[in-house]
Formats: C-alpha cells, sequence, structure tokens
C-alpha cells in the first residue's frame, strides 16, 4: 500500500510529488499518458503571471504571489528556462482607465511589487511596436516567462530522484473508499493507498466525484494559439495583455524562454474534454484581436498553430485542499490561469499536515547532473 497516489502529471500533480519526496513517505503518480505534461501544462501561454488580476483574499491571489516570488530560484534549482521580462496591460482610451485602475488597486492588495500605470509615451518609450491608439498602461515588472514542459519534466525528474514512482498509461476508472484509505481502480490494475491527490487536470471533477457527495463541475475552456518563427522573436519584450474579460486575460502578444513569439489564445467552453483541435474561426480571432495591441505583427512569420484546453471551475477559483466528505482525499481541481505561476505545493503539503509525516534524511533539491561520460558515451578516466 501506498501512503499517497497522485492522480495526474501535470505541473499540478509534478509539483505535489515533489513537495511529498521531501518526506518519509511512500508515493506513487498515475498518469493516464504516455509520460507527464500531456495535457493543460504543455499547451498555455507560459506566463508567470504578476499577481495582479486575481481577486484579493483569493486563493488565486495568494498562490499566484507566492509562486512568483519563488520561481526565479526553483528554474535555478531545477535548471528549466524562466525570464523575468515584465509585463503591460493596454488601455486604448480614456474609458478604459478605471478597469486599468481596478487592476493596479487589486495587484496592492495583492501584494504585486512595482506595479506603475504608464502614460502613452513611457509605453511607446519600452515598446516602440504597441498600436499608436495606446492610451495608458499597466506595468508589472515582476512577471516573467517559462517553458511549461521543461519546468514539468523538471519537477517530475526530481521527484522521482527523491523516491516518488511513476506509473504511465494508467487511466483511473473508479476509486472506492475503504476502512484504510482508498482502492484506485485502473486500466493496469488495483492500486491502494492511505491518501489520494487529485490533480488531474480537465479529468479532475470526474475523479472528485468518484468519491464525494459534494459535486464539483470543471468545463474545458479551449484556447488556440499561433506560434511565430525566431525572427519574429524580438517584436516586443514584455508580454502585452489587453484588459481582462469574464474569460479571463484576453489575447496577449508575447516572447518566449526559446526566442520565439507567441499570440493567443482564444477562450471557447467546449464540453469535450480532449478538444484540442484548431479551428479557422478561432485563428482569426487570435489574429485579429492580437493586432489591436501590438501593430506590424509578422504573421508571415507563422510557424506553427496549437490549441490547449485550461479547466476551469464553475467557481472560478483553485479548489485545493481535502474533500469535506472524503477523509484523506485532496483536491488540486480548477487550476486554470494564473495556475502555472501559482505555488503548486499546497498539495502534497496537505498531506503532510493531514498524516503528521516527518522529513527524512537527504532530499535533493537540485536536478540530478549526469557525468559527461553518461550520455555522451565517453569513458571516464580509469
Amino acid at each position: 500500500m501506498y501512503d499517497v497516489i497522485i492522480i495526474g502529471g501535470g505541473v499540478s500533480g509534478a509539483a505535489s510529488a515533489r513537495e511529498l519526496s521531501r518526506y518519509k513517505v511512500r508515493a506513487c503518480v498515475l498518469e493516464k499518458e504516455e509520460d507527464v505534461c500531456c495535457g493543460t501544462s504543455k499547451a498555455n501561454s507560459a506566463i508567470v503571471h504578476a499577481g495582479y488580476d486575481a481577486a484579493p483574499g483569493s486563493l488565486k491571489a495568494k498562490l499566484n504571489v507566492r509562486g512568483n516570488e519563488m520561481m526565479e530560484q526553483l528554474s535555478e534549482d531545477l535548471d528549466f528556462p524562466f525570464q523575468k521580462t515584465g509585463s503591460l496591460v493596454i488601455c486604448l482610451s480614456g474609458e478604459e482607465m478605471p478597469g486599468l485602475q481596478e487592476l493596479y488597486d487589486k495587484g496592492v492588495a495583492n501584494g504585486v511589487k512595482g506595479l506603475k500605470i504608464l502614460d502613452r509615451e513611457e509605453v511607446l518609450g519600452m515598446e516602440p511596436n504597441i498600436t499608436d491608439d495606446v492610451y495608458a498602461a499597466l506595468y508589472a515588472p515582476s512577471a516573467g516567462i517559462v517553458c511549461p514542459f521543461g519546468m514539468n519534466i523538471a519537477l517530475a525528474e526530481n521527484a522521482c530522484t527523491n523516491g516518488v514512482e511513476f506509473r504511465f498509461n494508467t487511466e483511473v476508472l473508479d476509486i472506492r473508499k475503504t476502512e484504510n484509505g482508498y482502492e484506485i481502480h485502473t486500466n493496469r490494475g488495483m492500486f491502494q493507498a492511505k491518501c489520494v491527490v487529485n490533480a488531474a487536470g480537465v479529468y479532475a471533477d470526474k475523479i472528485h466525484n468518484m468519491v464525494s457527495k459534494k459535486k464539483i463541475h470543471i468545463t474545458p475552456r479551449r484556447g488556440e494559439y499561433c506560434l511565430l518563427d525566431k525572427s519574429a522573436g524580438t517584436h516586443v519584450s514584455r508580454t502585452i495583455f489587453s484588459l481582462p474579460t469574464k474569460y479571463g486575460k484576453g489575447v496577449l502578444v508575447t516572447p518566449t524562454v526559446h526566442g520565439n513569439l507567441l499570440i493567443g489564445p482564444t477562450a471557447v467552453d467546449i464540453e469535450n474534454k480532449e478538444g484540442t483541435n484548431t479551428t479557422r474561426e478561432g485563428l482569426d480571432e487570435v489574429i485579429s484581436k492580437a493586432g489591436q495591441n501590438v501593430k506590424n505583427l509578422p504573421m508571415r512569420q507563422v510557424i506553427t498553430s496549437f490549441a490547449g484546453l485550461r479547466a476551469h471551475e464553475d467557481g472560478s477559483e483553485f479548489i485545493i485542499g481535502e474533500a469535506d466528505d472524503a477523509e484523506g482525499f485532496i483536491d488540486c481541481a480548477g487550476i486554470e490561469s494564473p495556475g502555472l505561476s501559482g505555488d503548486r505545493r499546497d498539495g502534497g503539503r496537505n498531506i503532510k499536515r493531514k498524516t503528521g509525516t516527518r522529513g527524512k534524511g537527504k532530499f535533493y533539491q537540485h536536478k540530478k547532473r549526469y557525468p559527461e561520460s553518461e550520455y555522451t558515451g565517453k569513458r571516464g578516466a580509469g
């Protein structure tokens, strides 16, 4: 029997696994795909948000700001790409200024550092390719960009180095409460665990509802993107946002850590939890809206397009904690934006508090670096 089984190998599952690997627990990650980072974590905007958008006092706000502050050190420890580039939220008229001021006020309340509202001349001085119609902008110097799959893989590798097991191509079909914990029935047999962490992305409602009478509902929210060649990568040097709506932060334009330019996403609620296809209408919307804030976008340099799904919970809030009627079952559900930016250790910490597990003697905090001879075929001396 495992002490903990984590369902889902995305960023939330891998981060929970890494946090648990600090303690004396026998833990295993079950992932239905062939590897980690095959769902929401691999297809998103790759933004480390500053934390001004979430409502003050919300879990999103708390974890976003905390995660932003720890990202640089985490990237150094685990050797994945991260750049603190800053971001701009573009305001196109005086009528939009109250919305921009509201974002600033929320950011200050959330503890975001360095926020500043810039006038037109200051914005164009920072980003010459911003539309000539710009009126003002909210500047957040603490925002950044990251490689989401590099981050996900690094978290999982470090968890594995510290003793966590991973089982791939293993889909959870049913979960049953037992006297000693849970039976997790999969396409590859039955597993037993004292506790469960539900980090199943767009399927987290399905997993939660297997054990709890207090149902949750997650809607897959599809976002489509265009990726431009590296020759367009310097068109802007910061992430450029529109004023957000109830569907999200709008279509953005951002450099990537690999030197490309990324534009998107759309925000369309769908039923299909595997619906990652792109559409002509969606890509047309991306191109049109991106051009409202950034001029002269070199769209002939598009090299690919893709779509990802965000796990939108009906209450628009992260669900992190023990289910009220399922002892030892910890949800990490509804992790949409700013989930990639957030401090994702709480799934593991909830288990630690629940079990009173103590730390173990040795935790390998940094990415394991292999001797050159192990990956080049060269023989070591002697």
